[in-house]
Parts: C-alpha cells; sequence; structure tokens
C-alpha cells in the first residue's frame, strides 16, 4: 500500500482523538479572548491548511458570527509593513509547523500584545514554540507529499474551536460522530471510488465547484487531484463560477460539484441546469440522492447529520479519487518531482 493511502485510511483514528487532545486548550483560549474582547480572528496559512481556515472561517461567521481574515503573509515578510493585530485572534496553520512567512506573522503578533495560537503537527516546531497556544494535530508522521490526515485534523480543531466559541455542544457531538462516518466510507466506497477513477483515468483536467462550508472542498479537492496526478484542474465557488468561469467549459468537459442538503442546493439545480446545457459531465458528491438531478452522475456518501461535518467525508472521497487514479495511470504519489513535502515561503 502507497503511502497515500495508508494515511488516508488513517484518519478515522486521528480524528476519534484530535478533539479530546486539545479541547480544555481551547475552551482556554476562546476564554481568554471573550474576556479581552475580540472580535475579529485573523488566519495566517498556505496551501492546503489556508484551505482548512476558510472551513473555519465560514464556521465562525456561521455558528459564532465572528468576522475572519484569511492572512497576507507577504505584506509582512516581503513588503516590510506592520499590521496592528493587537486586539484580534492570531491563528497561524501550518502541517510542519516551518513556514517562515507565517511564523513572521505570529511573531508580529505577539509582539503586539495578541493572543497568537499555533495549529501544527509537530510540537517542537518553530511555530509550536513561538505561539502563546500550540494545538496539536496528532496525525502521527505524514510522509506523502498530499496532506490527508492532517488537512481533516487541522478542520477539526478550528470547527471545534468555532463550536466552542458559539457554545455550541450540539455541533461537538457531531463532530465527534465523524470518524465512524469516516470508517464508514473507507470501507463501503473505495470499491465504487475506484470504478470512478477508471472512468476518469485519461481526463485532461475537470472543475470542481462547492459554495458555503464546501468552497473548501472544492479548493482542497483540486489540490489533491492535481499534485498526485499533475491534471489541469481549478476550483470555484459555485456562485461566482456563473460569472465568467463557466465561459471556459467545452462539451465533454467533467464538472464535479460538491453539493450535500444544504441551505445552498437550490444553487447546485441552477447551476447543473446551465452545466448540462454546454454539453458538459457533471458529478454531484452529496449526501442525498435527491440533489443529484437527472443526467448527472450521483457520488453519495454516508451521512453525517449536517453540511458542516459531511465536509470531512467529501475532503476524504477527493483524497481517494486522487490515490485511486495514481494507482490507475500508474504514478507514484509520493515523488512529485517539483514539489517537496515541507514548502518553505518566505
Amino acid at each position: 500500500m502507497i503511502n497515500l493511502e495508508k494515511e488516508i485510511r488513517e484518519q478515522p483514528e486521528v480524528l476519534s482523538r484530535v478533539i479530546d487532545i486539545n479541547l480544555e486548550k481551547i475552551r482556554e483560549i476562546v476564554a481568554k479572548a471573550k474576556d479581552r474582547g475580540v472580535k475579529h480572528i485573523y488566519f495566517a496559512a498556505r496551501g492546503t491548511s489556508d484551505h482548512a481556515c476558510i472551513y473555519a472561517q465560514y464556521l465562525f461567521g456561521i455558528f459564532a458570527g465572528v468576522a475572519c481574515a484569511l492572512g497576507t503573509p507577504s505584506v509582512f515578510t516581503k513588503y516590510g509593513a506592520h499590521v496592528d493585530l493587537s486586539g484580534d485572534l492570531v491563528v497561524g496553520v501550518s502541517q510542519s509547523g516551518r513556514a517562515e512567512d507565517v511564523l513572521a506573522v505570529l511573531e508580529s503578533a505577539k509582539a503586539d500584545g495578541a493572543i497568537t495560537v499555533a495549529v501544527t503537527n509537530n510540537e517542537d516546531s518553530p511555530m509550536a514554540k513561538t505561539a502563546e497556544y500550540h494545538l496539536f494535530c496528532a496525525a502521527g508522521p505524514e510522509t506523502s507529499i498530499a496532506a490527508t490526515k492532517t488537512f481533516t485534523s487541522q478542520m477539526m480543531i478550528l470547527g471545534t474551536m468555532a463550536a466552542v466559541w458559539a457554545d455550541n455542544e450540539k455541533l461537538i457531538s457531531e463532530f465527534r460522530g465523524v470518524p465512524e462516518k469516516a470508517q464508514e466510507l473507507l470501507d463501503t466506497k473505495f470499491d465504487e471510488i475506484m470504478g470512478l477513477a477508471k472512468v476518469y483515468s485519461n481526463i485532461p483536467g475537470a472543475v470542481i465547484l462547492g459554495r458555503g462550508i464546501s468552497y473548501c472542498i472544492a479548493l482542497e479537492g483540486t489540490l489533491k487531484m492535481l499534485e498526485t496526478n499533475k491534471l489541469k484542474m481549478k476550483g470555484y465557488p459555485t456562485s461566482d463560477f456563473h460569472h465568467g468561469p463557466i465561459a471556459q467549459l467545452k462539451p465533454g468537459d467533467l464538472v464535479f460539484i460538491v453539493s450535500p442538503r444544504s441551505r445552498v442546493s437550490t444553487d447546485t439545480d441552477e447551476m447543473v441546469a446551465k452545466l448540462l446545457d454546454v454539453g458538459a459531465r457533471v458529478a454531484v458528491v452529496t449526501d442525498d440522492l435527491d440533489e443529484a438531478p437527472s443526467g448527472t452522475a450521483a457520488i453519495v456518501l454516508p451521512s453525517t447529520g449536517s453540511e458542516f461535518s459531511f465536509t470531512y467525508l467529501a475532503a476524504m472521497f477527493f483524497q481517494l479519487l486522487a490515490c485511486c487514479m495514481t494507482i490507475i495511470r500508474d504514478i507514484d504519489p509520493d515523488q512529485a518531482g517539483v514539489i517537496n513535502k515541507i514548502t518553505i515561503t518566505k
């Protein structure tokens, strides 16, 4: 078994422990932030970690009414500017904890007196040692170039922080049910996903769409597919795809839409109608067969209770599809050529 598949299959175990490992410290962080009157959160991250922050941005907005910004680390490192983050909660997210530009944001924020948090999979990393608080992914070594278990672990940590901020025990309980559903996905859907990999093995590329909480999966699914299979991929918000990008499609082009039953379901129906009208092939990744209109390929994953927890299974679907496609296409996903496991941006 290649490292990529092995690490994908470790996610139920990782997700089953990550909440309890971090919950007490998360409660401490949230209590301190509320005591200080913090009203904004500033996230600093790159790549996969940035996608986890987008997930958190939606949850904090929806459940806690907290405005979140996705940071611009180059403002600090390349332009030498100072951004006053003194009244914010500043969260740096990095699998390795060695991202130098994210570290620079944490250092600047700490000097301003901000509450700083590092989310990493390395307790001895520079970020973990610099931030006032460290939240630990506890995912074990991740050697495959494509991040899988560290991504969903980051999501779970940040999602739990949003739930604690909102005092939403129901959402935390829903998150606790994700590992069981993740195992169900692995046990019941692998052969189906391998079949899809065979069908899609010769595609030159594809588009992935998602709206609301699913937007982060449009981005992350794209990254997993392109970095493992060297495909030309692009992720978009479903809403933005109406405004110009749909013009790129030709008959036969493949489009995935991540569309669990949710408040944005009607957007899927409208977009599917447009996509079918231009002759695109459409695959709907969902938890409800009714979300896949006639003329589309329905990829129905186990239901987790809501769109907010289904996101983990959607992430795993694209991880598995990317992995299976490397098997079919005889690609070693652990040897990506120009990509390194740890990329240090400054």
